[in-house]
């Protein structure tokens, strides 16, 4: 079976999803462009044609198929016409959308442990205000200011500096001495009704430093060639903006001559060619580049070295095969899927990056547990808040060979 085929096969299990990420109501139109996002089927595939006779008109087999399974999630319940809207809107229904169960105000129950960890449903603010551990590394992938907020919800962009603010200010507090914040975010949000950029993220810099004295470490790039075509509206619709192919990536610290950031512990493989190159002696005479920048002396990089450092640019996919194992145990189990997790080997990354073996990371929003799991492997202690019960339960699942496991029964909730 062809790639293209495993992505038109996989369009009934990505159905739902897009309509509960994209608030529970799409055209027809917007559902196509989502499902070809998410399935990687080319724009122009929707348009070809079946012919089927003089007499009568073609059609199109990708979007016969997508209108005959929203027939049968609309029997099966879980999909409705959205009459309201217009003529071909459908939306997800309760039962679709599969009811996320947000902690208690004030409450903290323990969802499962391992002998490294501990994840928490509870809200981030009723936890690491008390908390009671030197934390060396913050990693977490916020919610991100959409305009049409996710099932779990999200700030505005207009929210989010001082949303993020009371999120990060008790953690701070506990932070080590030359400990980092590392938060995945989003450049593609927008103005309402504009293809102007929001400038969220250079308020919440500059309001970090000044509020909770973070000085900004670094700005790494994510660049995600599989990235789903967007923005939408402002790219494909009115033409005006470029795909995006990357997120930012933003490394604070509170004391940057105490970074514990370690460029050895995520050194690269070097190339046969530079290996070839090193130790065939190196340099073979001298020579300056760039008006004298650069100068090669006889013997310059003669010495072979434990690996390359790695550039700030990390290329990655946002899928990874743990994500998707997680994902179809959380549909054989009736929870409902996240869609917006991070990939493993970024956490992995940046964990390893950032922090020593035995010390403890920490994720306020942690959604499928993808930062925990990055500790868990790393050997380092985590503690992780999730405000969704079901998202604490799901994770659980990537945690099930991890020595110590333990699932509590607070957790047994109803999907």
């Amino acid at each position: 079976m062809t790639s293209f085929q495993h992505a038109q096969g996989d369009l009934f299990e990505h159905m739902l999803e897009a309509y509960s990420d994209k608030g529970g109501t799409l055209s027809n139109a917007e559902l196509y462009r989502d499902l070809g996002a998410r399935a990687g089927i080319p724009a122009d595939a929707w348009d070809e044609q079946l012919d089927l006779g003089p007499d009568q008109p073609g059609h199109s087999v990708l979007k016969r198929k997508v209108r005959w399974w929203q027939q049968s999630l609309r029997k099966l319940g879980l999909l409705e016409r959205d009459e309201a809207s217009g003529r071909g809107f459908w939306r997800i229904t309760p039962a679709g959308r599969r009811k996320l169960t947000p902690a208690t105000p004030g409450r903290v129950l323990l969802g499962f442990s391992t002998d490294l960890g501990v994840a928490l449903w509870a809200d981030a603010n009723d936890v690491f205000p008390t908390l009671d551990a030197p934390i060396a590394l913050c990693l977490s992938s916020l919610p991100y200011p959409l305009s049409r907020p996710r099932a779990y919800g999200n700030p505005t962009s207009h929210e989010f500096v001082d949303w993020t603010i009371r999120l990060l200010e008790p953690i701070t507090k506990h932070l080590m001495p030359g400990g980092s914040i590392c938060l995945n975010l989003s450049n593609d949000i927008f103005e309402p009704g504009s293809p102007a950029r929001s400038d969220y993220l250079e308020r919440l810099v500059i309001a970090l430093k000044d509020r909770l004295g973070l000085w900004k470490m670094a700005l790494d790039p994510w660049v995600n060639l599989t990235k789903p075509p967007g923005p939408i509206r402002w790219a494909s619709i009115t033409q005006q903006q470029l795909n995006v192919a990357w997120e930012p990536v933003y490394i604070f610290c509170n004391d940057p001559v105490l970074w514990m950031a370690r460029n050895q512990r995520v050194l690269e493989p070097h190339s046969e060619r530079h290996l070839a190159f090193v130790r065939g002696g190196g340099a073979k005479r001298a020579k300056s580049n760039g008006d004298g920048a650069y100068r090669l002396y006889p013997g310059s990089f003669g010495r072979e070295t434990a690996g390359r450092i790695p550039k700030n640019v990390r290329i990655l996919p946002h899928r990874c095969a743990d994500k998707d194992r997680a994902r179809k145990m959380a549909i054989a189990q009736g929870l409902p899927v996240h869609a917006a997790t991070m990939p493993l080997k970024l956490a992995q990354f940046y964990i390893e990056y950032l922090t020593e073996r035995g010390q403890v990371v920490v994720d306020p929003c942690s959604g499928w547990g993808t930062t925990a799991l990055a500790a868990e492997l790393a050997g380092r202690h985590w503690v992780t808040t999730e405000y969704m019960g079901e998202y604490v339960l799901g994770s659980s699942n990537r945690f099930l060979a991890a020595p110590g496991f333990e699932l509590f029964g607070g957790l047994q909730l109803t999907a």
